[in-house]
């Protein structure tokens, strides 16, 4: 690779870290082309990009970011895949969905995540898998927030057509 080719790596690498909120990295290495094909596949579905990266050039394009990296230049080290997404949880439900359809293998393999300005290590991909995205949490907000009118609501309703029903039980008896 020519010095301007690496140049020209680097600020697709940076732009591409600028550009995504959440970057996990894993390592592929090992796996055959079938079982690359099936995870390119799983994480397309999942609006997950993957990409294998040099460590090199990921380390000088996260070093020319804004972000903080430091803690995750240790994870660079052997074969490293970027895998970037709008989703907090998408790439971490991703690796574990193809870790349990294919038993028999134990890659990809997390190496280390940055998550909405939060690093995660390699032994927490559980609690990135859990992590609920930003559209969720507003979802379950609103719902939250719907509910208690609802029931006011309901219960009004219902309580007016029990009250209507009496009133009508009291004029058939009347008459």
């Amino acid at each position: 690779m020519t010095k301007e080719e690496k140049k020209e790596a680097i600020e697709k690498l940076t732009s591409l870290l600028a550009e995504s909120k959440n970057v996990y990295l894993a390592d592929i290495s090992g796996m055959d082309a079938d079982q690359t094909s099936k995870l390119r596949r799983l994480c397309f579905n999942k609006g997950v990009q993957l990409q294998v990266v040099k460590n090199t050039l990921l380390k000088r394009a996260m070093e020319s970011c804004e972000r903080d990296y430091n803690e995750l230049y240790d994870v660079l080290k052997g074969n490293t895949s970027m895998m970037l997404s709008d989703t907090a949880n998408a790439p971490a439900k991703a690796i574990k969905e193809f870790l349990k359809k294919n038993k028999n293998i134990d890659k990809p393999l997390f190496k280390g995540a940055f998550v909405e300005e939060s690093i995660y290590s390699a032994d927490q991909l559980e609690i990135l898998e859990t992590l609920k995205s930003k559209e969720e949490l507003i979802g379950e907000i609103i719902t939250l927030l719907q509910s208690p009118a609802k029931n006011v609501l309901s219960g009004l309703k219902s309580g007016s057509t029990t009250l209507a029903g009496l009133i009508k039980t009291l004029e058939e008896r009347t008459r």
